[in-house]
């Protein structure tokens, strides 16, 4: 009995130590970093024109592309949950390669199938309209990277879904329409929202895809974690800790309200 304790203690001090090394330390540094010099450096980091304006866009873009996944995340859950059709296992595998593939692997993608010298990229340039080193080449590469979220949060929702209850709906005269937002909808929502959430808030943290393909910009396609690096790279470690503390600070909100809407969901 005692050496059963003595593991146990042993093992769970292992795990927080590991946790500690990891995740705390680093998170600490970032704070102690940011506010190595007091709270008026920091705020003028924060509120320097070209900071403010890379945190707007990459809000503003990881809003964007949130809704795209939000929206075609959940109509392919639903096709994989609901329907047989072949290729139907290749194609739930293939969900989640953005997961397994480099980031930079996939700013070389969009940049070699959207660039100016692409099919693609020719036919949007006559048209006038200009994808790579613009607006558009971020969010496709932030939809790319986060696109397994929803996905991975809504279908476990709906297999666990009772489908009695939607054959009582029939039963009594309801329309598909009126079953799915009065059953379906409800029970699918908080894996929508956490998986939204959690695609917003790697949308904003993204580097390695969207550093090839936003042009980085000053002011027009110089996102967040671009303009942190840039800091790094100038030597102004105190610009890139005070960004890095608003981002993080941000996607602690976000993951404590996921953490939130998950505790709350139905037999939790």
């Amino acid at each position: 009995m005692f050496r059963g304790k003595l593991w146990s203690f042993g093992f769970r001090s292992t795990v927080m130590l590991y946790f500690v090394i990891l995740i705390v330390l680093p998170i600490l540094g970032i704070y102690s970093q940011s506010l190595s010099l007091g709270w008026h450096p920091l705020w003028e980091s924060i509120s320097d024109p070209l900071a403010w304006k890379a945190v707007l866009l990459t809000v503003k873009l990881a809003v964007i592309a949130t809704v795209i996944n939000v929206v075609i995340g959940t109509l392919i859950s639903w096709v994989l949950i609901r329907y047989r059709f072949p290729g139907k296992h290749l194609l739930n595998s293939l969900v989640d390669l953005p997961f397994a593939l480099p980031t930079a692997v996939t700013g070389l993608m969009i940049l070699l199938l959207l660039g100016p010298g692409s099919l693609v990229g020719g036919f949007a340039a006559k048209l006038g309209f200009e994808i790579v080193f613009h607006e558009p080449a971020i969010v496709i590469a932030m939809v790319f990277v986060t696109f397994p979220f929803v996905i991975r949060a809504v279908q476990p929702l709906l297999e666990e879904l009772d489908k009695s209850e939607e054959e009582a709906a029939y039963t009594m005269g309801a329309t598909r329409t009126r079953t799915f937002f009065s059953i379906i909808f409800p029970s699918m929502l908080p894996g929508i929202l956490s998986g939204g959430m959690l695609a917003f808030s790697r949308g904003l943290a993204e580097f390695g895809a969207v550093v090839l393909v936003a042009g980085n910009i000053p002011g027009k396609t110089l996102i967040a974690s671009v303009y942190i690096f840039g800091e790094i790279e100038s030597n102004n470690p105190q610009g890139a800790a005070a960004v890095s503390v608003l981002l993080l600070t941000l996607s602690f909100l976000i993951l404590w309200t996921v953490n939130l809407i998950q505790s709350r969901r139905p037999g939790q």
